[in-house]
């Protein structure tokens, strides 16, 4: 995924220097914290300055039985003192916290890499629930890796001993040794996790003491002990930053941030309607938190109540937006053709996953592309808008706030399970930078003997939005086809016919006001344009300067605005020889090209629920280039 803190220059992206970076997972029962542990190893990382990227992967179920292959939670960071773009193709390091974790992870560890094993696990129960017939520590099969193992249970036990809680509670303190051991491991301040985890337990002060030991614990325990020469400290120094100041950010945390800059760019109060669905539910949770600003949050009792309130919070004047995934989306979809027919504004975000239906909630794919673009009954138009990071997730939320309110739409807000949930470093842009797009509501009565016509148009088409409750301006708009002259009901051929291309017409007209399509890396023209959308911006970013430095004449194009597409695009792809389009689905964007612009663009694909590997496509390149 992009970085927020250190673009590549055209120098780097030529260089031949090596870049530092190293790519730990943590892996271990959904119960054992490791989401958590990541979590603060990532704020620990990021305040050494380093940039980095992550990838939480988690079980679908609330709590899958213990120990077991399904019931794995793993946090993978790839952090470094250069520009990181994505989470990282394989481990370097992989800590595992119990058999069914090692079973899961340990093939995606680079040959050579090193596991850190909690022996104290690996019991016959536990063995056998992962499946293994052997103990994998002692049988030899690990033999392709550096392996470390001791007993982190008996070791986090006898640090919290003092503290006089039983095993179970104790053990709970493991993933916090293992935070302390890779701190000390990479050279990371351990005081922002002491002071996180007194404010985490301030009710409970034992709890943040017996915690705050293990951590400690740990720490010293790679300080101390002579473990073998696979572990060591290892400094990374801070990667390159422009000044000012920086945060990291999941792509729900930019989006919720996004959003309320968009209304307050617009002049507007902002109106939430969600429903709890992975992995959108993150979303409603941040908003909720920011009611000093204009926001409203309301969790419906279900789908369609939730964007039903924000089209009915849109007629009163505030910024509609809703959520969801997949699912959620399709439940939508006829109110969708509610606010297209009554041209209300409305942002509907769609954090994609794996489908269909239930499919894999806590996982990651771009499938939706037809549904955001194609998938609603009739001709009904909507603008489309894909964010390719965490960090640019803010700036696209912004921009569906402008063209919502500037062209009276609603307008989809593409992401994934990946950007949701991942994290990157963000510098916090200057407000002052962004330009306004303050709302004018419609207030001037018409004149004597004239009716008010809720559908009168600018020279974007956009319809005049009158706020109910203006004096001398009482009207009415609807789900039935409206008159193109005065906005009474009108069931004619002719006037459908009308409407129907005026509608089109104005989406259409939106690429008039959207940047031009430029290649992200490489020159326009040539042999090999390799062209994505939303969360593939990271590996195909890698892998296209990859090959560049290798001498390859490829570059690299993504697509921000999916709906109405760059007005220049068909021209930019037809001035290459091939074209090929990464995308994890079965290619959605790749048969919008080719209806759009009659171009050979051939799929890369890949529905496994997993993001790219930069290998992965830079093997597509290979080929594509024979």
């Amino acid at each position: 995924m992009a970085s927020a803190t250190h673009l590549l220059t055209p120098e780097e992206a030529g260089s031949d220097s090596p870049l530092e970076n190293v790519v730990v997972r943590f892996a271990g029962d959904s119960g054992d914290g490791m989401q958590l542990t990541g979590g603060q190893f990532t704020l620990s990382t990021a305040l050494a300055g380093n940039d980095l990227a992550t990838f939480p992967d988690f079980p679908a179920e609330i709590r899958a039985p213990q120990g077991t292959t399904f019931g794995v939670s793993a946090f993978q960071i790839n952090f470094g003192s250069s520009s990181i773009e994505t989470a990282g193709d394989s481990p370097d390091v992989l800590i595992a916290m119990n058999p069914a974790a090692l079973k899961v992870n340990v093939d995606d560890l680079k040959a050579g890499g090193l596991i850190i094993a909690d022996s104290g696990e690996f019991g016959a129960r536990n063995l056998a629930k992962a499946g293994y017939e052997a103990n994998p520590l002692e049988d030899g099969s690990l033999g392709r890796w550096q392996v470390i193992a001791f007993n982190i249970s008996q070791l986090t036990l006898e640090a919290v001993k003092p503290f006089g809680l039983g095993n179970k509670e104790a053990l709970r303190s493991k993933n916090m040794w293992t935070l302390g051991l890779a701190l000390w491991m990479f050279d990371r301040d351990r005081a922002p996790i002491v002071d996180w985890l007194k404010a985490k337990f301030a009710k409970s002060p034992e709890l943040a003491e017996a915690n705050i030991a293990a951590l400690n614990a740990g720490h010293a325990y790679g300080e101390t002990v002579e473990i073998g020469g696979q572990i060591h400290r290892h400094h990374i120094d801070p990667a390159p930053a422009e000044p000012g100041l920086y945060r990291t950010v999941t792509g729900a945390e930019a989006i919720s941030i996004g959003l309320v800059a968009g209304a307050q760019l617009a002049g507007l109060k902002m109106f939430f309607g969600g429903y709890p669905i992975t992995p959108a539910s993150a979303i409603l949770h941040h908003l909720s938190r920011l009611k000093e600003y204009g926001v409203t949050t309301f969790q419906a009792e279900d789908e369609i109540a939730a964007i039903g309130a924000a089209i009915g919070a849109s007629f009163t004047g505030q910024l509609g937006v809703t959520s969801s995934s997949g699912p959620g989306i399709a439940l939508k979809t006829e109110a969708m053709g509610l606010a297209i027919m009554t041209e209300l504004p409305l942002v509907i975000v769609n954090s994609q996953r794996g489908g269909p239906s239930t499919g894999l909630p806590t996982k990651t794919e771009q499938s939706d592309l037809y549904q955001a673009v194609y998938g609603r009954n009739a001709d009904s138009p909507m603008p489309v808008i894909a964010a390719r990071s965490p960090a640019d997730a803010f700036d696209c939320a912004i921009e569906a706030c402008r063209i919502a309110t500037r062209y009276m739409t609603p307008v989809m807000l593409l992401t994934d399970g990946y950007i949701a949930n991942a994290a990157e470093p963000w510098k916090v842009p200057d407000m002052a930078s962004y330009e306004p797009f303050p709302v004018t509501f419609h207030e001037e009565p018409p004149a004597e003997g004239e009716a008010v016509n809720p559908y009168a148009r600018d020279d974007r088409l956009a319809r005049v939005w009158i706020r109910p409750g203006t004096p001398g301006l009482r009207h009415r708009i609807g789900g039935i086809e409206k008159n193109v002259g005065t906005g009474h009901i009108d069931y004619g051929p002719a006037n459908h016919q009308a409407m129907t291309d005026i509608r089109a017409n104005k989406v259409m007209g939106i690429a008039q006001d959207i940047p031009e399509q430029e290649p992200c890396l490489g020159e326009a023209g040539g042999k090999l344009a390799v062209v994505g959308w939303g969360s593939t911006f990271g590996p195909i970013h890698q892998a296209v300067r990859r090959a560049r430095k290798r001498g390859l004449d490829v570059a690299h194009i993504h697509i921000r605005h999916i709906w109405p597409l760059p007005r220049n695009l068909g021209d930019l792809l037809r001035s290459y020889d091939r074209i090929i389009v990464p995308e994890m689905n079965k290619g959605q964007l790749k048969t919008v090209l080719r209806d759009q612009y009659l171009v050979d663009a051939r799929p890369v694909t890949k529905v496994s629920g997993q993001p790219f590997k930069i290998a992965e496509i830079e093997a597509a390149i290979e080929e594509a280039l024979g």
